[in-house]
């Protein structure tokens, strides 16, 4: 959500006219009844100034928002934002997003109960003015924060949003555009952020809102040219950046069970190990080999944008934003569809391995549980696994408690969960990676965390790692000498709880 910022109403003769009234001794500031009376006045000033008022008097305020709310102000406000007067719809816009700022949801109900949404989207359709348009989409941001609400912010105003604000501001030109030639760079503008957050909001209620978001025209494309922007230009830590990501990691969970036509796509069995991208187009390969050119949603998982999500990771210092693109590269590469073979193999050659292990070592728990959940659906791919294996197991590792010591970082549950189902991941089928685990003294930990753990969901996972080690007939030589024996290698913890690993897939918000 927005930080709404009082505006002070300047001084134009109206306001000049009642500031001397004030200093009548006779003057009294207006109630609020009187106040919301003066919005139905047939003097414009009086309108605006009634209006400007009532944004300050809402300013952080929900004790009078309710008030508000209650002396049926609201529909009178968004009857005032079709007034043909810029500064009485202009103060209307500034009251209502103050109003729908906060935690009270009955305010934003209030105003999309009386077609104040929609209000919003022909305003913004027809005022040129810029302090209009951030007011307008800073009241949308609000209101979008409100699960009920955003379904209908979608059916009623998404392709406005992306037509007046997200593409122009985007620097994306359309094809058939006289100036599409010409691309420019992202203008990181007040009201693209606030249109940014509003999307970012929405885009996560759900597959029909995701499916939406895909096949609006124009919008996937211009969120990924802005992206592009950020990176050439090395501005890659504000808001609209993080909100772009945070769109485009939403729109693409799920993607390979989602878009239209994905079953064509969809590889035979769970084991399939993909040709190396460059052989001959078989029946069902991805037409990113193809020579067509993607458009629309098609541009959500073509291995180009893994290029714009590594450097993001590279170049940014936006946690969110780290975490968005991590969070983007898992999704793409879930799932067992021929795109995500592609996005997988991808991400190797363009040495992104070594990028998602070095975020490994922050100190950020949103970040680091991005990053090994991107990697455990990475290593699905075998060369992948082996890489995977030999490069990030350590860090994988280091990043486990070790039972009642103080651990290097306090990272919550679900981040350690995450980091043994990917352990357990990388050495499924692979012995090797299991010596590799043996040797950098992981037992140690997983014992422990089996043994000790207060969570049952970190004791399952433990288990499930151990199970596989043991499971290894020649490891359990180096395992027996180091001093282990079978007992270590069992559940810990004898629990009837149906514990499930998370789906490998699930990344948004």
């Amino acid at each position: 959500l927005i930080t709404s910022t009082l505006q002070i109403p300047h001084k134009r003769s109206s306001m000049v006219s009642l500031d001397s009234i004030r200093r009548d001794p006779r003057w009294r500031d207006p109630n609020l009844h009187e106040v919301i009376s003066m919005l139905r006045h047939p003097m414009d000033p009086v309108k605006s100034n009634a209006a400007a008022y009532l944004q300050h008097l809402c300013y952080e305020n929900d004790l009078i928002k309710q008030e508000v709310r209650q002396l049926n102000g609201v529909p009178i406000l968004v009857e005032l934002l079709d007034h043909p007067k810029a500064e009485v719809h202009r103060k209307a816009c500034g009251a209502l997003r103050n109003i729908s700022y906060g935690k009270d949801h009955n305010n934003k109900m209030a105003i999309k109960s009386c077609d104040g949404i929609q209000a919003l989207v022909r305003l913004l359709r027809k005022s040129s003015s810029m302090e209009v348009k951030e007011l307008a989409t800073g009241t949308l941001w609000n209101l979008s924060s409100h699960e009920p609400l955003k379904m209908t912010i979608i059916n009623q105003g998404l392709q406005t949003l992306t037509d007046e604000i997200i593409i122009p501001h985007s620097g994306w030109r359309r094809r058939d555009s006289v100036d599409a030639s010409k691309p420019l760079s992202a203008e990181w503008t007040t009201v693209f952020k606030n249109t940014t957050g509003c999307l970012r909001n929405v885009s996560s209620d759900g597959a029909e809102a995701r499916q939406r978001l895909r096949e609006c025209e124009g919008l996937v494309a211009a969120l990924l040219h802005a992206l592009q922007s950020a990176v050439i230009n090395k501005d890659a830590d504000n808001k609209s950046v993080e909100n772009c990501v945070c769109i485009l990691r939403n729109l693409s969970y799920h993607v390979h069970k989602e878009i239209p036509g994905a079953e064509r796509f969809q590889e035979p069995h769970a084991g399939h190990v993909m040709r190396t991208v460059g052989h001959q187009k078989k029946k069902n390969e991805p037409e990113c080999c193809t020579g067509k050119r993607p458009k629309g949603l098609d541009l959500l998982y073509q291995p180009e944008v893994v290029r714009l999500y590594l450097s993001l990771l590279t170049c940014s210092h936006n946690h969110n934003t780290l975490e968005a693109a991590a969070g983007a590269l898992q999704n793409l590469a879930a799932g067992h569809w021929a795109w995500s073979s592609y996005i997988r193999a991808t991400v190797r050659k363009e040495k992104g391995l070594p990028v998602l292990v070095e975020l490994l070592r922050s100190d950020v728990d949103k970040v680091v549980r991005a990053v090994a959940i991107a990697l455990r659906n990475l290593a699905i791919d075998r060369r992948n696994k082996d890489l995977i294996g030999n490069y990030a197991l350590r860090d994988l590792v280091a990043n486990l408690p070790c039972g009642q010591q103080h651990p290097v970082k306090n990272l919550e549950g679900d981040t350690v969960v995450s980091i043994l189902n990917t352990i357990y991941e990388i050495i499924t089928d692979n012995p090797e990676n299991a010596r590799v685990l043996i040797q950098g003294h992981a037992v140690q930990k997983l014992v422990a965390i089996n043994k000790s753990s207060q969570s049952a969901r970190e004791t399952k996972a433990a288990s499930h790692v151990l199970q596989a080690i043991w499971a290894y007939k020649e490891l359990r030589h180096t395992l027996t000498k180091a001093g282990w024996n079978k007992s270590n290698f069992k559940n810990g913890k004898q629990s009837g709880d149906d514990i499930t690993l998370p789906l490998m897939e699930k990344n948004q918000g």
